[in-house]
């Protein structure tokens, strides 16, 4: 025997396939998904690209006709630097971008070198610039000075504060010694 629509609908047990009430499951996946985004950009992305003095940029540098080379592990940090330079009409010939362990590198080639890590690695950069560079190189880095090295100049303050160091001057020549002025 069958039973009438009101005995089925009195019936709190009884499950309908569709519901005539929105779902709420859809606006609850597109905002995890969204929070999942923006806490990956914010902890592994942004930190590579947060403000870095404007006189420190590959792009400035390419303007000035040098022919650039950054090496970073993070494949997005990577695209996204590609991407900057194709919009700014940069060609791959003046600004490479390089998926490469900048500890692995032979440094050697460089007179101009810009860093940008963090203080617990800069003792031991001191020493892999030391030991590759030319004599008449250059560093700069950025917002976190070498421990051990006399600078040259500085320029900026805080957390825009650079740092020039010539490496004549720490392998001891005195030949085009600089004294610490305001850089150039």
């Amino acid at each position: 025997m069958e039973d009438s629509i009101e005995t089925i609908l009195q019936n709190k047990t009884t499950k309908f396939l569709y519901s005539d009430k929105p779902s709420s499951w859809l606006p609850c996946l597109a905002s995890g998904i969204t929070a999942s985004i923006y806490a990956f950009w914010a902890v592994f992305v942004f930190p590579g690209i947060r403000k870095v003095p404007v006189s420190l940029r590959v792009f400035s540098a390419v303007s000035l006709g040098l022919q650039c080379t950054g090496y970073e592990l993070n494949p997005i940090l990577i695209n996204w630097a590609k991407t900057l330079a194709w919009w700014r009409g940069i060609s791959p010939n003046q600004a490479t971008f390089l998926k490469q362990n900048f500890w692995e590198v032979d440094l050697s080639q460089y007179k101009n070198v810009t860093v940008f890590l963090a203080p617990n690695a800069m003792e031991t950069l001191e020493k892999k610039l030391s030991a590759e560079l030319p004599d008449d190189a250059r560093v700069i880095v950025c917002r976190f000075p070498f421990p051990h090295w006399p600078h040259t100049c500085t320029e900026g303050a805080s957390l825009d504060q650079v740092w020039a160091y010539d490496v004549m001057r720490l392998k001891g020549s005195l030949l085009h010694y600089r004294k610490q002025q305001p850089c150039t």
